[in-house]
């Protein structure tokens, strides 16, 4: 693990536990009963679930913003910042964040919290469920800088869910370039979409190809799979596993994390 995460994480191969998000005010799925009141009591209960399940560290995501934007409402940005900092209290494990899919709106929220890490798409051109799907890596570091967040480590999905990428090079080649032109403090392979692993090949090839910088494999990560993972790469944050049935909108099951973390320490043991 490259130094600057391992003082973030704390240890080799960590497991980062997302803490989803209910749809917000502002979008299609947003629960006006409930209110602002049930968005914080789901996010403070999937945080205890994550933690008391042994979790390494959670990243705070708005994973129930269907369908999703390239460009965080304020709305968004505020009400994320609040019920994040209304818990900080709460962490016992360092803690990450992701706006959807907006990586200055993420930086923004960590700067704002606290947060030690942000994961984005920053890099590539896509066509996808969003439509064509560009991104703007120099202006993103730019802000980071503008803003004094040098410290928030950032973590570049470089294979967008539900979307392809335009470029046509292969895998390797991309996080070879993204290494050596963008900057990352560490890179997540994704699988097609939310809850669908993209492979230990796909992570073996892109581990070989980033030198030095930490691979995070991103998606579809079970309990199942998360030994033989980490023995590939460097971490893997899991989401839709820790749900109750293995389904990404239900709350997190704490004896879903705690199986997952007893598998995920063995295969790290073994990977030195």
């Amino acid at each position: 693990m490259d130094q600057s995460l391992l003082e973030v994480f704390g240890k080799h191969k960590p497991v980062i536990g997302m803490v989803h998000f209910p749809p917000l005010p502002g979008t299609p799925l947003y629960d006006e009963g409930g209110g602002l009141d049930h968005i914080r009591a789901s996010v403070e209960a999937d945080l205890e679930a994550l933690q008391d399940g042994g979790i390494d560290a959670v990243m705070f995501g708005n994973e129930g913003d269907r369908p999703y934007l390239t460009s965080a409402g304020l709305e968004t940005v505020a009400i994320m910042t609040s019920v994040i900092a209304s818990l900080t209290s709460h962490l016992r494990v360092p803690f990450g964040v992701d706006v959807l899919w907006d990586p200055k709106a993420a930086i923004a929220v960590a700067m704002a919290t606290g947060a030690r890490f942000v994961r984005e798409v920053f890099t590539g051109l896509f066509a996808g469920d969003l439509g064509l799907w560009t991104t703007a890596c120099g202006e993103a570091l730019r802000y980071r800088r503008s803003i004094g967040a040098e410290h928030v480590r950032l973590l570049y999905t470089i294979n967008a869910e539900f979307a392809s990428p335009v470029d046509a090079r292969d895998i390797g080649s991309v996080a070879r370039s993204v290494v050596f032109s963008s900057i990352p403090d560490g890179i997540c392979v994704s699988g097609p979409m939310t809850g669908e692993s993209g492979g230990v090949e796909q992570l073996r090839i892109v581990k070989v190809a980033s030198g030095t910088v930490p691979v995070f494999a991103n998606t579809g990560v079970t309990a199942d799979s998360v030994a033989s993972i980490l023995e590939v790469c460097d971490g893997a944050i899991v989401g839709t596993y820790f749900k109750r049935d293995g389904v990404t909108w239900n709350p997190v099951d704490v004896q879903r994390v705690e199986k997952l973390m007893t598998a995920a320490r063995a295969g790290a043991a073994r990977s030195g």
